[in-house]
Order: structure tokens, then C-alpha cells, then sequence
């Protein structure tokens, strides 16, 4: 058994423990840390843990930050049009270019993403949610900043496929090379 799936294993060993936990404030956020280096890896087995997860009675549902960063920066805008012709004039402008994305990003577009497909499972009592493909969020945002704006509203089990580092029991470095964040307040599994 390689190192990914003994965490994915504890990782649903703490799911299983955290849904029989009646307590109010819990919320059902789990991170799955990996270095890096395994993206592809993790991509490769996912098939395998969402037929697993089906398989014990999950009713499995995907997030994928590539597609939905993807979505929100190709929708059809006045503020596209307007990066499309700043770029135009300055093809090599990679930091006004990525700052005015991140803009858009933590603007909320991808938060009311994220906050609709969770309400979507809500009447789900099976429902879990797998978040993946963080690494789309580079250079824009960090997932951290998302689940603080969620608090409270993560109403279906969420797992968090995280590449990055544990630092302590709430710090993560995402892609190794970020500053540290202590600012997530879920459970950590890895890295």
C-alpha cells in the first residue's frame, strides 16, 4: 500500500469518526495532504477512491478548481473584454495580467461557485464533495481564504485533495512554497 492511500485510508477513518460527532460547530472539512510532486499521482487515483467511496454508500460529487477557474475567467464579460484588450497592448504584463484575475477570483465569482454546489447536497445526508485540482488556484488565491469564507456552510462532507506541506496541526504551505497559512480550521491528513 503506498503512503497516498494509507492517508486516504485515515482520512475516511476520521470522516467516519467526525459524522458520528453531533456536535454544532463541526464542521465536516477534511484536508488530504500531499506533496507536490504527487499531483499526477493523486490524479491517477482518484477513480479508484470515488468507486470506493461509492462503494460504502457515498453519494460522490466533484469540485474541480481547474474547470470552475477556467469557467469564471472565460465567461463572457465586460471585464474580459477589457483584460483581452490590456493584454493586447501589453502581451508581456504578467503581473497586472494575474493581478487582475486574482481580482476577479477573490471577488467572489468563485466563492458563489463553490457556496451553490454545496447547497445543491444539502438534503444529501450521503452527499460528499470532493475538492480537487487546488493547484488551478496558483497564483491567484488560496483555498484557505475560501473555507474561512464558508464558515458555517459547508453542509456536506467536503474532502480537500490539498498539494502542499503541514507545518503543525493547523499550518499548511500550499505548493511548498507559499508562506505558511494556520488559517484553516478543518482536519489535516498527510503531508
Amino acid at each position: 500500500m503506498t503512503l497516498l492511500d494509507a492517508n486516504f485510508d485515515e482520512l475516511m477513518t476520521r470522516v467516519r469518526y467526525g459524522r458520528e460527532l453531533q456536535d454544532a460547530s463541526f464542521e465536516p472539512v477534511y484536508y488530504l495532504i500531499f506533496s507536490p510532486s504527487e499531483i499526477l499521482d493523486v490524479k491517477g487515483k482518484m477513480p479508484a477512491w470515488t468507486a470506493r467511496l461509492r462503494n460504502d454508500g457515498w453519494d460522490v460529487h466533484q469540485f474541480s478548481m481547474a474547470a470552475h477557474v477556467a469557467a469564471v475567467l472565460q465567461a463572457p464579460s465586460r471585464v474580459r473584454e477589457l483584460w483581452l484588450a490590456a493584454d493586447r497592448r501589453a502581451p508581456l504584463g504578467w503581473e497586472k495580467t494575474n493581478q487582475a484575475l486574482a481580482n476577479t477570483l477573490a471577488g467572489g465569482a468563485l466563492l458563489a461557485r463553490l457556496q451553490a454546489k454545496l447547497e445543491s447536497l444539502r438534503a444529501q445526508r450521503t452527499a460528499i464533495l470532493l475538492i480537487t485540482d487546488l493547484e488551478a488556484l496558483h497564483p491567484y488565491l488560496r483555498i484557505g481564504s475560501l473555507e474561512g469564507q464558508l464558515a458555517g456552510g459547508f453542509c456536506a462532507t467536503t474532502l480537500i485533495f490539498y498539494p502542499g506541506k503541514r507545518t503543525g496541526k493547523t499550518r499548511l504551505r500550499f505548493l511548498n512554497f507559499y508562506p505558511e497559512d494556520g488559517n484553516y480550521r478543518s482536519v489535516h491528513v498527510g503531508g
